[in-house]
């Protein structure tokens, strides 16, 4: 069997070597075909088959596989989707995908709205149910590549994930953890038409060796004004109940009252989980220095993609 051809194989501390290394596939095609790999994870989940299906693919088509992690609200879902248009891949978010089965009002519509309403996180039996309809769907409309935004969060799913695909990188974002639940409180949508705002204006200043962070507020225009409502989750109880449910499933330990750890710095992604990477080269960490004005044109940086987007803004 013809060895797969990983994008990236970068040292144990190479993040810039590893975004090098990842943004360089973003520009080329794979040249080397693939064989089916049966697994033991192939075996036992259902997405196994349509993800195996996937590798067998001609290289020539397979674009850039990358994961971002990220704890909530940290602005994951922004700019993966903000990557997965520049680079035209399929932005698939595990958060998106449980919004979406609550809005059917299928089967685990009501098991889910439990569930988020009271801040817990979704067990990995549900996701990776909700994950396999999603890659059969991609599967079966041609898609090639993806960024996956919330999966992994543990290694044994990162070892599932490895067994029938390939992650070419995985992108840590990091945020202090004070800064995160003003944010989430900000957070609003359009009851019309849709769209997310935040009304949060966060100015910290730098102390105890963390930088400054300013973030202006996303206003909506004024006819979104009087139509603005916020999430059932984004109340400050559940937002932080559900940090403290993360934090104790990243560290393994308990943090105790938020109110005594206003200053933690809320690393994304569990330890082990980004240990499981960096052993591959694979992940890239970046502490977001402010908003989307500040932090998106740093990232393209690190992730050597400014002439992606400059290309793209040349062509639209």
């Amino acid at each position: 069997m013809a060895p797969v051809q990983r994008l990236l194989r970068a040292s144990a501390s190479g993040g810039a070597a590893a975004a090098a290394a990842a943004a360089a596939a973003a520009r080329r095609r794979m040249s080397t075909a693939v064989a089916p790999e049966q697994t033991p994870a192939a075996a036992a989940f259902p997405f196994a088959a349509a993800a195996g299906r996937a590798r067998q693919r001609v290289a020539e088509e397979r674009n850039v596989q990358w994961v971002f992690l990220g704890c909530p609200g940290v602005g994951k879902g922004t700019y993966a989707s903000r990557l997965s248009r520049l680079l035209g891949v399929p932005h698939i978010a595990t958060g998106d995908l449980v919004r979406d089965e609550l809005a059917s009002s299928g089967p685990l519509s009501v098991q889910l709205a439990e569930i988020v309403n009271q801040g817990k996180l979704v067990s990995d039996e549900i996701i990776i149910n909700l994950l396999s309809k999603r890659l059969k769907k991609g599967e079966e409309q041609g898609e090639s590549g993806f960024i996956l935004d919330g999966f992994p969060r543990t290694v044994k799913q990162a070892e599932i994930l490895d067994g029938v695909t390939d992650i070419d990188m995985v992108v840590n974002l990091k945020l202090r953890e004070d800064v995160l639940v003003e944010k989430c409180l900000g957070r609003r949508i359009c009851g019309q038409c849709g769209k997310n705002f935040n009304l949060a204006c966060i100015d910290v200043k730098g102390e105890n060796g963390l930088p400054p962070i300013y973030m202006a507020p996303l206003l909506p225009p004024n006819n979104c004004m009087s139509k603005l409502i916020t999430r059932a989750d984004d109340t400050e109880e559940v937002v932080r109940n559900r940090l403290q449910i993360y934090n104790d499933m990243v560290f393994n330990v308990v943090l105790g009252r938020y109110k005594s750890c206003t200053m933690l710095i809320c690393s994304v992604g569990s330890q082990p989980v980004e240990g499981f990477y960096r052993q591959q080269g694979k992940l890239l960490e970046f502490d977001l220095p402010g908003g989307i004005p500040e932090s998106w044109p740093k990232l393209l940086h690190v992730l050597n993609l400014e002439d992606q987007e400059e290309m793209k803004l040349a062509t639209a």
